[in-house]
């Protein structure tokens, strides 16, 4: 068992390139591995930093695994002859495979016995096989976004400077990109330039650490995490978590020392989200608020290099942050000089897409919307929703949001709220964007909610009217994340809306600028929605059938889907009666299949006192049971559905329905159309194997 030591040593590879990357490395060396039959008793790790990507493999053999192979050869027929004698093709097999006559062996198969032969098939030396696949690894690693270089063809993430490959101390030899590997890597690149020759991967992590590179990006976080601390405790101050700019710094540096610097306390006038994604996005600072939560006219920059004068390096980064804060303050008095209202007609400048038109347009639809949802789930807030969805893109056209537009929402907000907007207003302009991300943090506001429904519903639809839906993985407008974000916020907020209705409005309200097929576009929008929150479903543990079993038949309100799953899955747990409803159901499915009468059962008809018999007893489970269904007690509804069980049974065993007797017959049928009906407002119980 050996180590593995491969660095790919490039120009500088961008912050957030570097974890994605590292971790399909390390995916990438495992298949390799396992698919060449190279055990790997020990592990492997991948390390990186802005300038090397690093694989580490511990106690990994010296030679892949041997194989055995079998070889199949002439029928044998043609290989004996009548006298049980080796035939010319017998011997010429033999000869060919390198065994003699008789090691070869017989193979009974379905057609006729073939010769074959087993043959021990040893594993070739691993350092072989990592000089085959290792440039083909490198090559495969998938990165956003590659590049060519000089005048060759090769393409990776940056331009590939220096490689070092060695397996039990040994060079693996190879080429990538006109780079030959060796056992040469290269320290920081201000602190420690030189060539460096390395012997195993022992030498090469100790001599990183002399040469100021940690290459373990956890160690790295770390330090700059402590290092940031640190430089806020100076001041009596505390940085403003921010796991992602964290990790972004530290995919910045080989070796993270932080600085403490200032700025002028004028700019505390600025709002706080300015100030701190000024700092954060243009020069990667980290912002510090004081003991009572207050932002502080400080910041902590992270060098890549130990200071001579740490004096002038401070200098340095306050003069560039002078200069950015300077222009964020004046962006924002340019913006104040304008309501956030009259930026309304702005909006007609920006174009959506080209077929649905302008953000000024989207935003007139999602209002109409907005006020349609508004109207059946808080009347007494239309007024607000509607001044929220009106104002709420209003900030895509200010100074600030052009700038940094991560602002968006938030700068709306903070505008709003200076224009002497309501409270309530002013935080659903910045709440309608939330949930961010598919996981991410929901809105506080219903107001917020209600307007970011609306808005992703208008999105949707619109693309679906322009054939714009998802494909396999590809989704350029997000369409899936956008459904996930209604279900969860009609979740969160225990909404009761109707989707078919809410869907079909949607596609009313942009059928007035674009022709298109309404109700196919609103069966495709509710498919594609009812398919993400079966997937949210599946991920809750609940199962397939009684999933399917609920909203094969109706996907309207989502609070009442969930409602009936989990009476459902209660009454299996604590009722007999589940299964005796279940083949009851599918007897009658069976039955009633294809039939589509319409006409009311005719009491008059009946032949048979188990058909009285079953209808007076359904009678009296309907009217109640409809009751219970109407209150959304589901698991009493079911429980009355358990006493349709017996009748049922004994109309089966009984009375034949499909007589020769037209009016007969059919009236039996829509007596169990009925019936398969009532019990559809629960479930589908064929879904279920009993």
């Amino acid at each position: 068992m050996s180590d593995l030591l491969l660095e790919i040593g490039t120009e500088e590879i961008p912050s957030t390139y570097l974890n994605r990357g590292l971790e399909e490395f390390g995916h990438l060396a495992k298949d390799y591995l396992r698919e060449n039959r190279i055990v790997v008793e020990g592990s492997i790790s991948t390390y990186g930093t802005l300038r090397r990507l690093v694989l580490v493999g511990k106690a990994i053999a010296d030679k892949q695994e041997d194989t055995i192979q079998e070889i199949t050869g002439p029928p044998k027929k043609a290989a004996f002859d009548k006298q049980g004698n080796p035939t010319k093709a017998a011997f010429g097999f033999a000869k060919k495979q390198g065994v003699s006559v008789e090691e070869l062996q017989l193979l009974d198969t379905p057609k006729d016995e073939y010769l074959y032969v087993k043959r021990k098939i040893p594993g070739r030396p691993t350092i072989d096989l990592l000089s085959e696949f290792l440039p083909e690894l490198i090559a495969n690693i998938p990165w956003p976004k590659s590049m060519r270089w000089g005048s060759g063809e090769f393409s990776f993430v940056r331009p590939i400077h220096w490689m070092v490959a060695i397996f039990d101390g040994k060079v693996i030899p190879f080429e990538v990109a006109g780079v030959r590997s060796g056992n040469k890597t290269r320290g920081h690149r201000f602190m420690a330039s030189q060539f460096i020759e390395v012997g195993n991967l022992q030498d090469y992590l100790r001599k990183m650490t002399k040469s100021s590179v940690i290459i373990d990006r956890r160690e790295r976080e770390g330090k700059v995490e402590e290092s940031v601390i640190k430089a806020a405790k100076k001041i009596s101050g505390t940085p403003i978590e921010d796991p992602e700019l964290l990790s972004i710094v530290t995919n910045m540096v080989e070796f993270p020392s932080a600085i403490c610097g200032s700025f002028d306390k004028s700019f505390l006038n600025l709002p706080d989200p300015v100030l701190i994604t000024s700092m954060r996005e243009h020069q990667r600072y980290f912002s510090i608020r004081d003991q009572e939560g207050r932002l502080m006219p400080n910041f902590v920059a992270i060098n890549n290099t130990i200071a001579r004068d740490e004096s002038i390096v401070r200098k340095g980064h306050e003069r560039v942050l002078q200069a950015r804060l300077a222009d964020a303050d004046f962006f924002f008095r340019e913006d104040r000089k304008r309501l956030l209202e009259d930026r309304l007609e702005d909006l007609k400048t920006v174009i959506y897409q080209a077929e649905l038109g302008t953000s000024f347009a989207k935003v007139q639809r999602f209002t109409r919307l907005a006020e349609y949802l508004a109207e059946q789930i808080v009347q007494e807030k239309l007024n607000d929703v509607r001044l929220a969805a009106r104002l709420c893109k209003c900030d895509l056209v200010t100074e600030i949001v052009t700038e940094f537009p991560s602002l968006q929402g938030i700068m709306g907000e903070i505008y709003a709220r200076l224009d002497g907007h309501p409270e309530d207003v002013c935080i659903a302009i910045s709440d309608h964007y939330l949930p961010v991300q598919a996981e991410s943090k929901l809105p506080g506001s219903l107001i917020g909610s209600i307007v970011g429904m609306a808005d992703r519903m208008d999105t949707i639809v619109g693309c679906f009217a322009l054939g714009l839906g998802p494909t396999g993985t590809a989704d350029p407008y997000a369409l899936r994340r956008q459904a996930l974000g209604i279900i969860r916020l009609i979740r969160d907020k225990k909404i009761t809306v109707s989707l078919p209705d809410f869907v079909r409005e949607s596609g009313s309200i942009l059928s007035e600028t674009i022709s298109f097929d309404l109700e196919g576009v609103t069966e495709k929008v509710l498919n594609f929605i009812k398919d993400r929150f079966k997937n949210i479903l599946l991920s809750e543990d609940i199962t397939q059938d009684f999933i399917e079993a609920v909203i094969i038949n109706d996907f309207n309100f989502l609070d009442q889907l969930e409602k009936r799953i989990a009476a459902l899955r209660r009454f299996r747990d604590i009722s007999k009666d589940f299964e005796l409803i279940a083949i009851a159901f599918k007897r009658i499915m069976n039955i009633v299949k294809g039939f589509e009468g319409t006409y009311r059962v005719n009491p008059d008809l009946f032949e048979n006192k188990s058909e009285e018999n079953l209808w007076k007893i359904f009678q009296s489970v309907k009217a109640e049971g409809r009751k219970e269904i109407d209150r959304e007690n589901y698991l009493e509804a079911l429980n009355l559905m358990a006493r349709l069980s017996g009748p049922v049974d004994e109309f089966f065993s009984q009375v034949m329905v499909m007589v020769k007797d037209k009016r007969v017959r059919e009236n039996r049928l829509v007596l169990l159309k009925e019936l398969s009906n009532f019990f559809l407002q629960i479930a589908d119980f064929s879904k279920f194997a009993v």
